[in-house]
C-alpha cells in the first residue's frame, strides 16, 4: 500500500457495525411509534380538511353541504369521508383512508354522546340540521392502536353550532395549553 492510500481496518468497521446495529436495536421500537403517532395526526388533519372544505363549499355555493364520515361501518372504523351537496347529492370531494391511514380508528358522536356521521354546513357556514334529520356530529376521536401504548398520540376535532373547527389532543388536562380539548365546543 502506498503512503497516501488510506482505509478502515476491519476492526473499525466490526465496531461501527455493532454500534450501528445497537442504535438500530433501541431506536426501532420508538420510531415505529412515531410513524403510528404520524398516521394518528395526518388522518386527524385529513379530517379537519374534509370539514374545511364543506363548509367553504357551502359558503362559496351558498347551499347546505354536508361532510359524511363514511368509514364507520368498516371495522374498524376508519378516516374515510365524502363532502357533497345536501340537497342533490352531487359529491364535491371525496378521502379514503387507504391513503395513508388505514389504521387510524374513528369514533364519531353528537352532543350527546351517540355514534353519528355526518354533519351539515349551511349556506353562512354554521352548522345546519342533517336532511336525513339525524343529529349532527360535533365530534370526531382519533386513536391508533398500532402505537405503543406508552407513547400513543390521540387527537379530537371539535365542531361548534357556528360552525368553527378545532383539533385538540384529548389528553391535555392544562386549560391554558394550546392543545387543550374543552368539555364542551
Amino acid at each position: 500500500m502506498s503512503a497516501g492510500a488510506r482505509g478502515f481496518t476491519i476492526v473499525e468497521v466490526m465496531i461501527t457495525l455493532v454500534v450501528l446495529g445497537v442504535l438500530i436495536t433501541f431506536g426501532a421500537p420508538e420510531f415505529m411509534a412515531f410513524l403510528q403517532n404520524q398516521k394518528t395526526r395526518a388522518a386527524a388533519d385529513a379530517v379537519l380538511s374534509g370539514l374545511q372544505a364543506a363548509r367553504a363549499a357551502a359558503v362559496s355555493r351558498n347551499l347546505a353541504v354536508q361532510f359524511k364520515l363514511t368509514g364507520l361501518g368498516s371495522a374498524p372504523p376508519n378516516s374515510s369521508w365524502t363532502v357533497s351537496e345536501s340537497a342533490s347529492g352531487t359529491v364535491i370531494q371525496t378521502r379514503s383512508s387507504d391513503e395513508g391511514t388505514a389504521t387510524v380508528n374513528v369514533a364519531a358522536v353528537d352532543g350527546a354522546a351517540n355514534p353519528v356521521t355526518t354533519v351539515t354546513f349551511s349556506p353562512i357556514g354554521g352548522v345546519a340540521a342533517n336532511a336525513d334529520a339525524s343529529a349532527a356530529l360535533r365530534r370526531i376521536d382519533l386513536t391508533n392502536p398500532m402505537a405503543l401504548a406508552g407513547n400513543a398520540r390521540a387527537f379530537r376535532v371539535l365542531i361548534s353550532g357556528g360552525g368553527s373547527l378545532r383539533m385538540c389532543d384529548p389528553n391535555v388536562t392544562v386549560a391554558n395549553d394550546p392543545r387543550y380539548c374543552p368539555a364542551t365546543y
